[in-house]
């Protein structure tokens, strides 16, 4: 099931119009991310020859869906810096210093959309801005939308699963060690990944 909406391919082109499925209309709301079902995780180079993952463990955000005109949805995410975990406490403590986040002063990572269009199917693409360290860059995620559910406790939940990659310096994160061998420490490109449950809200009465 495609939440954005596909031109009517079959209509002129002077007067194509989208198709609204009642079933993606009923999705429109706003939506809270579930933390304890949400995952918001990082791929990092190391030593040149092996990747280092981790994930933020703190986050929260919003997601406005508009089924009937998806170009209005938004999505607002705030990711605490201070709850990185690659694994190995000296490495978090060393990521959460002033050499690479800085937490104490950059306590958050957020991004703030700004677009959003349908690639394919249930393909999309969310363009918003990301802030990292004071410094905000724009970024684009590409998702897969994996649909919607009722839970066991009556929440209507969507879900997303996405990524995105970055270079790391871009927003100031620059810190590096050279390599007797060549190459340094710690790569320059990072992969995010998402992977998003949402509940709606209740209507307000």
């Amino acid at each position: 099931m495609a939440l954005f909406n596909r031109r009517n391919n079959d209509a002129p082109s002077t007067t194509a119009t989208l198709a609204v499925d009642p079933a993606l209309a009923a999705l429109t709301g706003t939506y809270t991310i579930d933390p304890a079902h949400s995952s918001i995780g990082f791929t990092v180079r190391h030593a040149m020859v092996t990747n280092v993952r981790g994930s933020f463990g703190e986050h929260e955000g919003t997601l406005t869906l508009d089924g009937t005109d998806p170009s209005a949805s938004t999505a607002s995410i705030d990711v605490r810096i201070a709850s990185v975990d690659t694994g190995i406490a000296d490495r978090d403590g060393h990521l959460v210093s002033g050499d690479f986040f800085d937490a104490k002063a950059f306590p958050l990572m957020t991004f703030r959309s700004t677009a959003a269009e349908q690639l394919g199917g249930d393909a999309y693409r969310i363009t918003g801005d990301l802030t990292i360290k004071g410094v905000t860059r724009p970024l684009t995620i590409d998702l897969e939308f994996n649909g919607s559910a009722t839970d066991p406790y009556g929440n209507q939940r969507v879900g997303f699963e996405g990524s995105a990659e970055i270079l790391r310096s871009d927003w100031g994160l620059t810190y590096n060690a050279a390599l007797e061998t060549g190459g340094v420490l710690v790569g320059d490109k990072v992969k995010l990944n998402f992977d998003i449950s949402a509940i709606k809200a209740a209507p307000q009465a």
